[in-house]
């Protein structure tokens, strides 16, 4: 099984996940690109359960705009870690974090769209997760990334 060990900025906080990530891909909407402080955020959902800290435990800062995105980040650097998503049992380790991951992004969510194709993700291997220009409305795709995300487009 694959293992990959990351850290906060100041490395105070140590962590480590276990196996493949569920899917990896970039985020543009308004809640990632302000947690971020940059245009695009670059994230991997893991198995809640694969994550493990290593040190550091006492100093991980907690926010939560919504009950669907708990944020994570070192209280002594202020370092972003990750985010754990509880109601669907995945945590977003962003990426920048995982110096020894192969990125291999999936999913571009930008929070806006312009047809009415629909993808139905729960019918696909997460390996096959990719958005395409739709209706958030109409596709369950958009929906999961921007719950996910808890952006302000739901």
């Amino acid at each position: 099984m694959n293992q990959y060990q990351g850290k906060c900025f100041c490395g105070s906080v140590q962590f480590q996940v276990s196996g493949a990530p569920e899917a990896m891909g970039y985020c543009h909407c308004d809640s990632c690109r302000r947690w971020s402080a940059g245009p695009v955020n670059a994230f991997s959902l893991w198995p809640a359960d694969t994550l493990k800290i290593l040190s550091g435990a006492d100093q991980i800062g907690d926010f939560h705009l919504t009950e669907q995105s708990h944020r994570k980040w070192c209280k002594q650097c202020g370092g972003h870690i990750f985010t754990d998503h509880p109601a669907w049992g995945l945590v977003d380790v962003y990426v920048a974090n995982l110096p020894q991951l192969a990125f291999e992004p999936a999913v571009n969510w930008q929070g806006h769209c312009a047809s009415t194709q629909k993808v139905n993700l729960s019918a696909m291997p997460a390996s096959d997760w990719a958005l395409p220009a739709c209706s958030r409305q109409a596709n369950d795709a958009l929906a999961y990334a921007c719950a996910v995300h808890s952006c302000s487009l739901r």
